[in-house]
């Protein structure tokens, strides 16, 4: 829980962590007056931390919703009044706007969120006033079956046995990370054709949550280690991360590579995406999750790279006789989008658009931006009369529309600007250039966002308590040269807004406009705040 209750402070947006005093949220001291203790307590022993039947009915009874009357959607109560509210339907964040109370709590998990700091907040007292009531409700819980009489002996907090405390002081040296430190930056070696892995490889160990999972040896291996590719992952996440500054050979990895997607195998160049989606697709079947629990993302699977990669792409075909709406969701790990300067139409767009002037790209006559090419992707598309579908309602063959939006976004976004363009007639790399953001609102290309944005109404109004579809750029793809012969290298960022170049073997410190000038293949952007499931 406190793992979970800390992992969306990721550097992605350290606004709102270093605007924080180290004594801790400013605002807790507004709520720290008279008998505060006491009713806290009274909060976690009713509410959150249930330990007998009685109170576990009573939570049953009195936490619902106060505006729509929901048991879910992650139920909050007030620290000022008597008051539940959704905070997954922002009931909660309305409440706090409109009484100016400013602090609440999670009734599953016990964090405390401050709304004038938009984040949950760690304060001293609280927390411990927090881990005495759960571990008094764990000893009033008795197990139905009877075999367990209380659990909060077996939970205990975890504290270092006398064994680990004597190699802590045998071993004294500590590894400190500083903010112009270099554990994680590694080249690797090309052997022979191979930079198509390597800035892949670079992109995928620099991902906040997958190299949490790796270096916390969660992997549970069901295969023979010299044929699992995410024990193959897991060892190089080791490597990377040991503070050696050698380029690391990835030639286990290459061969694992070559052993499970037969059609990267051999020393020709490959493309970088294709071999992104093939490691994503074997890593996610060597680490599935059969443990029977339906996981909440578009795939049903809850495996890590589900986890992390998988989105909900929604596709509605609306029929143009009776208007009958037909609606699919399907599972995406990355979304490609045409450029201008292929052979397919790009509609003609005026700078400064909704979506380009939302996200803080500037734009020059005629220049492209990266949510240009998300307004296209998620704009309604006429089928015409050659490709008519039998309408369930009209039950006939009619004309139609189909229009795509974002459903469910995943936690790390990966945008495919598709720049080889094979057809029969021609073979070629588009060089058109598109600018990017640092940082990327979603929220116009949402499911949610799709009927004002059809009528051409969308207007994006600043939310200070919306940040749920707010994504930060953590690493960038390119491809120098020609689709005969080229080259690829990879953008990433380190601590905040330090970013290198990882050229195969080579790293270099870069800046922001390094970044943003790059011709960009594949763009990698990480949600700035991970809520609870």
């Amino acid at each position: 829980v406190q793992l979970a209750r800390t992992q969306h402070l990721w550097t992605v947006k350290p606004d709102a962590v270093t605007t924080m005093s180290p004594a801790g949220c400013p605002h807790v001291n507004g709520f720290k007056v008279d008998n505060w203790k006491q009713n806290l307590r009274v909060i976690y022993q009713c509410f959150v931390w249930s330990g007998s039947a009685e109170t576990r009915k009573r939570k049953a009874k009195s936490c619902i919703c106060h505006m729509c009357g929901a048991h879910l959607n992650r139920l909050h109560s007030c620290l000022y009044c008597v008051f539940f509210a959704c905070f997954a339907k922002k009931h909660i964040h309305e409440h706090a706007k409109s009484k100016r109370h400013n602090l609440a709590i999670d009734l599953l998990y016990g964090g405390i969120y401050c709304f004038m700091c938009q984040d949950y907040i760690y304060d001293k007292e609280m927390e411990q006033i927090a881990k005495e009531e759960q571990r008094k409700a764990w000893k009033m819980f008795v197990c139905p079956c009877k075999c367990v009489p209380g659990i909060g002996e077996k939970y205990s907090t975890w504290e270092p046995t006398k064994r680990e405390l004597e190699l802590l002081r045998h071993n004294p040296k500590r590894r400190r990370i500083t903010s112009n430190c270099t554990i994680g930056l590694r080249g690797l070696i090309n052997l022979g054709n191979t930079c198509f892995m390597n800035c892949i490889v670079q992109a995928l160990t620099h991902t906040p949550l997958l190299r949490d999972f790796f270096l916390s040896d969660r992997h549970k291996c069901e295969m023979q280690s010299n044929s699992c590719l995410v024990c193959e992952m897991s060892q190089l996440f080791q490597e990377f991360y040991s503070g050696h500054r050698s380029p690391h050979i990835p030639f286990r990895l290459l061969h694992l590579v070559w052993t499970h997607a037969r059609h990267l195998a051999g020393y020709e160049q490959q493309d970088a995406h294709e071999f992104l989606i093939a490691a994503l697709d074997v890593l996610h079947r060597h680490c599935k999750d059969d443990n029977g629990k339906k996981a909440n993302n578009p795939n049903h699977c809850n495996c890590i790279i589900d986890q992390i990669f998988t989105g909900g792409l929604q596709s509605d075909v609306t029929c143009q006789a009776c208007h009958g709406v037909s609606t699919t969701i399907d599972p995406f790990w990355d979304i490609s989008l045409d450029l201008p300067g292929s052979s397919t139409p790009f509609w003609p767009l005026s700078p400064g658009g909704d979506g380009s002037a939302l996200n803080g790209e500037s734009h020059t006559t005629g220049a492209t931006a990266l949510t240009d090419c998300l307004r296209r992707f998620t704009r309604p598309e006429h089928l015409g009369s050659s490709a008519k579908i039998k309408c369930s309602g009209c039950h006939s063959y009619q004309e139609s529309t189909k229009q795509l939006t974002m459903k469910k976004l995943p936690i790390v976004a990966c945008f495919h600007l598709k720049r080889f363009e094979h057809s029969a007639k021609l073979r070629r790399k588009i060089t058109t250039y598109v600018s990017f953001p640092l940082e990327l609102d979603m929220t116009p290309f949402m499911a949610s966002s799709k009927e004002s944005r059809m009528n051409g109404q969308y207007q994006q109004t600043v939310d200070p308590f919306n940040n749920d579809n707010k994504y930060s750029l953590f690493a960038v793809v390119n491809h120098q040269g020609t689709l005969e012969s080229g080259h690829y290298t990879t953008f990433i960022r380190q601590h905040k807004d330090q970013w290198f170049k990882c050229d195969d073997a080579i790293i270099t410190k870069a800046s922001i406009k390094d970044v943003l000038d790059s011709e960009g293949y594949l763009l990698f952007y990480h949600k700035q705040f991970l809520e609870y499931e």
